[in-house]
């Protein structure tokens, strides 16, 4: 009996040395699927800022996205047309202190020259939505950058609202001052 023990003990030693090379390997198995799953984030982070586009034209092709006069389009909306809207001075939420007043001159990026006759036939509306909404900023809220972009994107956001068939690509700020 003690010889019977003695032999599973050393056969359990035997499957001790069996499972540290199982042991490697899974840890070569992690590190491989860790350096797959890092690739896959990488690409996917590449793609999704854009900086795969070059090389996804040039494996397609630029003509496989554009059939025939699809070209002449897709460059002026690449270009797009720019409207210039009047000066706005709009006093600022100051909650009771002295006053403030904010001077901004806007352009507005349109898709197409033909969007101009709309934006014009709706500026009184797009001019009200616009003043409204800024003379309810405080001074904080245009602070730094996070703030002149939080601006752009709410005008941006009213613009299209006001001018509904019309597209308006981007909200851009030719002069803005705070006193």
């Amino acid at each position: 009996m003690a010889d019977d023990d003695d032999d599973q003990d050393s056969g359990g030693g035997g499957d001790d040395g069996g499972e540290a090379p199982k042991k490697g390997g899974k840890r070569v198995l992690i590190i491989i699927v860790l350096l797959i799953l890092f690739v896959v984030g990488g690409l996917a982070a590449a793609y999704f800022t854009g900086l795969m586009d070059p090389v996804i034209e040039m494996i397609i092709g630029k003509d496989s996205t554009s059939e025939g006069g699809g070209e002449k389009k897709t460059e002026t909306e690449g270009r797009g047309v720019f409207f210039d809207l009047q000066e706005l001075l709009v006093n600022l939420n100051t909650g009771g202190r002295k006053s403030s007043f904010l001077k901004i001159r806007i352009s507005l990026e349109l898709t197409t020259a033909d969007d101009i006759p709309k934006i014009e036939g709706v500026m009184p509306r797009v001019i009200d939505n616009f003043q409204t909404y800024l003379r309810e900023l405080r001074i904080d809220d245009l602070k730094g950058s996070a703030g002149m972009y939080r601006l752009r994107e709410e005008l941006l956001i009213r613009v299209n609202a006001a001018a509904a068939p019309a597209k308006i690509k981007d909200v851009l700020f030719k002069e803005m001052l705070i006193q």
